[in-house]
């Protein structure tokens, strides 16, 4: 989804552990999230209060329905995209387990019965693109971590993008779901585009930063596109009182309202996280990274030290083995598009920690720097699972 800057390349190659060393994180889970953005960002629109069109999709999408009923229920399935993978078959498994079913992650004839309840729940919605979102100045990530340093964020890179990670999908899924660039069923094009949607600004990066523009965008400002049916009961994002986290959960199409764990499991050879309340029933799963050859996952039992949300990334280059002799410490600023994503859940073992990542695609696919990776949506549910009590197991 995202060109391969630095954050990106931190997210697929092998390194000396995450190194998040540094990093502020919450200590008391009783007070407000904390959030370590000097600044918050503007509102996020709530998508449930626009016009949803009721333009028929002309294609059922079986298996977008399954990972959008699967990411519904709080089991991730990863990107969606209408294709079986690893991620939906963990997904799948994760529901089979809730329900006491044997857990294949194949839908046989007793996952397909429990999957019934939520047959006319849609594939896809119909929604237009928010003004607002013409007015951003969106700005390619720099490469360089000194670079990086300078800026405030690293936000999306383009509108396309931003489109994408809030509906938990890639642009190349958006463009297959608006071919022509209006939602599949639409017999002309949408009402937004006689009124000359607004192009996504961009922004003059600082000296030595960015000084490409973003990529050419396919979508625009005001325009009506399909998107998968996830996301669309999150609210809008407050005043800005708790410092932003209630922007990133609107931007990702996330509720504030998760369940509560109180241990959460981690396999390296599936490749998945659960999560298990007091009384010990799995209530969330999600497909992650763990580790790689070079940097193996901590196999063992941790603590959770604290969970910093919107946290900055503290670089020490003395921390990867792959690291230019002439780089520097730096601190880079928070952002979805940053190393660590939109979360940094903190372990006891150190500089090990779960976070998110600028490139949810990769996920259950590229070796991670021995930390545990999720996506961005993913990690922004289990950072509101989890406190300082609920325990850690990584097995192999």
């Amino acid at each position: 989804m995202r060109s391969m800057t630095f954050a990106a390349a931190l997210a697929a190659v092998t390194l000396a552990g995450c190194g998040l060393n540094g990093t502020d994180r919450d200590k008391d889970d009783a007070q407000p999230a904390a959030q370590t953005a000097e600044a918050a960002p503007a509102a996020e629109p709530d998508f449930a209060a626009l016009e949803h069109q009721d333009i028929a999709d002309p294609e059922a999408r079986p298996q977008m329905q399954l990972q959008v009923v699967l990411d519904q229920q709080g089991f991730g399935p990863g990107v969606i995209d209408g294709k079986e993978g690893l991620s939906t078959a963990n997904a799948l498994k994760g529901l089979q387990e809730a329900n006491g079913l044997d857990v294949t992650g194949t839908l046989d004839d007793a996952t397909r019965q429990v999957l019934a309840r939520w047959d006319s729940v849609p594939a896809t919605q119909v929604i237009r693109i928010p003004e607002s979102w013409g007015e951003i100045a969106y700005m390619k990530t720099p490469g360089e971590p000194a670079d990086q340093a300078k800026l405030d964020r690293l936000e999306y890179q383009t509108l396309d993008e931003k489109l994408a990670e809030r509906f938990h999908t890639t642009v190349a899924v958006l463009q297959a779901l608006n071919p022509g660039g209006r939602p599949a069923g639409a017999a002309a094009p949408a009402a937004a585009a006689s009124a000359s949607p607004t192009p996504s600004p961009t922004s003059t990066a600082p000296a030595g930063t960015a000084s490409d523009a973003p990529p050419k965008t396919i979508f625009a400002a005001g325009q009506q596109v399909r998107v998968p049916n996830v996301g669309l009961d999150a609210p809008a994002a407050s005043d800005g009182s708790d410092r932003g986290w209630s922007k990133s959960l609107a931007a990702l199409g996330v509720t504030a309202d998760q369940p509560k764990v109180a241990r959460i499991v981690v396999d390296k050879s599936e490749g998945w996280l659960k999560g298990y309340d007091a009384d010990d029933k799995l209530v969330a799963l999600f497909t992650v990274t763990t580790g790689s050859s070079h940097d193996p996952l901590p196999l063992g039992d941790w603590k959770i030290l604290g969970t910093s949300r919107n946290p900055p990334f503290h670089y020490n280059p003395d921390l990867f083995w792959d690291a230019e002799a002439s780089d520097e410490k730096a601190t880079i600023p928070p952002g979805p598009n940053g190393p660590v994503g939109v979360a940094w859940i903190d372990l006891s073992k150190e500089h090990y920690g779960i976070h998110g990542t600028a490139e949810p695609q990769s996920i259950g696919r590229a070796q991670s720097h021995g930390c545990v990776r999720l996506t961005n949506w993913d990690v922004a549910r289990l950072a509101q699972m989890v406190d300082t009590r609920t325990a850690v197991k990584f097995q192999a």
